[in-house]
């Protein structure tokens, strides 16, 4: 097929299911790893390192990928990529103890990098400047619903059928994904698009003399080590100190997965919706402060000991997270020429994972110091600063 026959529609199912599917393994390890410590044969102190180990070695890994990414077919990286992660979650359920579950999330690092670098690239790819808010926000959509999905349907599992089994199917599903990408999704490949927004300078040669693509790199460090870092791996606690209901229906891993889904669903609203907004407004660092502000606040409230606080706090926290995520990678597109793309995506995504690789560690050693509320009144503090670089930028009609 023809790059001018390609409609952002026919390429962003395969995308996207591709990279929903390819989540449940890492999800539903999220959501029950914390109180499933005895099955997968490991100490409570490991948990942190392995939540945040695959992370740390895709630092490594995004900086090369998003170079081949400029250079090779997407679909060269993209495709295996998803069948290397269904291997990862396999490993998962077919081992035990500290070493085999290493190994599996460092598999399952180097398969996430080559799916959300090229997978950006692609949405890049067949989007301009004037829908590129709108399709980047659908496919965090997909990206959203995988999550959530994980999250929900792995604690579920495993409170029904246990660990192990339920480790199995998120292997088959995310197996299921790498064959309908196979089969359906079309080579993008690197059409050159003309810019359709007057800029108020031309964009930089060198990505590292970019001001605007270094503040979107520290919005992304922040949002994803409160977030995806030290968040999401002490949701698990957070419900059982104190949201749990003593085991009366549902156990505390079906609790966590409810939370964990029921927050990415709303992030799944806010992703097309923030960007719609951006391509709009014309504005996309205006609704990068409205969704950084929220986040604050969202934080602040999870230190409230009240399960209400504790809730509208979850919610402010994925509106905001789907805002944040699907503009980081619509600037991205608008402040770096078509080549440069697979880099600057890497690039970021480095910079992101370093904040989720310090995420989860940071957190559990902290605890003891600070308590639960302590530790998300940091976060909260975190996110401040970053408010003030976005206003900044707000005045730029990027």
């Amino acid at each position: 097929m023809q790059k001018s026959q390609l409609t952002p529609a026919r390429v962003l199912f395969p995308l996207g299911l591709g990279t929903a599917l390819s989540l449940m393994g890492d999800a539903t390890l999220y959501t029950v790893l914390p109180t499933h410590t005895a099955e997968a044969g490991i100490a409570l102190t490991g948990v942190g390192l392995l939540l945040g180990i695959n992370r740390a070695v895709r630092l490594l890994l995004n900086g090369p990928i998003g170079a081949a990414c400029d250079h090779w077919p997407r679909r060269r990286l993209f495709v295996p990529a998803l069948f290397l992660g269904a291997l990862s979650t396999a490993v998962y359920a077919a081992t035990e103890g500290f070493w085999p579950l290493l190994l599996g999330r460092l598999l399952w690092g180097l398969s996430w990098s080559a799916i959300w670098v090229s997978g950006a690239a692609i949405i890049l790819d067949i989007s301009n400047d004037q829908d590129r808010g709108r399709w980047s926000g659908w496919y965090h959509t997909w990206f959203f619903f995988g999550a959530a999905s994980g999250a929900l349907a792995g604690g579920v599992l495993t409170d029904w059928w246990g660990y192990r089994p339920t480790m199995w199917a998120g292997a088959a599903l995310t197996a299921l994904g790498g064959l309908v990408a196979l089969l359906l999704l079309p080579e993008t490949g690197q059409p050159q698009q003309p810019s359709s927004r007057p800029l108020k300078r031309p964009l930089p040669t060198s990505l590292y003399r970019n001001r605007g693509l270094w503040v979107v790199a520290l919005v992304q460090w922040t949002y994803r080590f409160v977030i995806a870092g030290a968040l999401l791996a002490t949701m698990g606690l957070l419900v059982e100190k104190r949201l749990s209901l003593n085991g009366v229906l549902f156990g505390t891993a079906t609790i966590t997965g409810v939370l964990m889904a029921g927050r990415t669903l709303l992030s799944m609203l806010t992703a097309p919706l923030s960007g719609t907004l951006s391509d709009r407004w014309g504005g996309r660092w205006r609704v990068g402060v409205m969704s950084s502000v929220v986040g604050a606040l969202g934080m602040a409230l999870l230190t409230w000991n009240h399960p209400a606080a504790i809730l509208l706090g979850m919610i402010l926290g994925a509106l905001a997270g789907g805002g944040i995520q699907t503009l980081v990678t619509a600037l991205t597109g608008d402040l770096v020429e078509t080549g440069q793309r697979g880099r600057a995506i890497g690039w970021i995504q480095t910079v992101g994972d370093l904040g989720s690789a310090l995420g989860p560690p940071v957190a559990y050693a902290l605890l003891p110091w600070t308590g639960l509320s302590g530790l998300y009144l940091l976060c909260a503090l975190l996110l401040l600063p970053q408010c003030v670089l976005l206003q900044r930028f707000s005045r730029h009609r990027i």
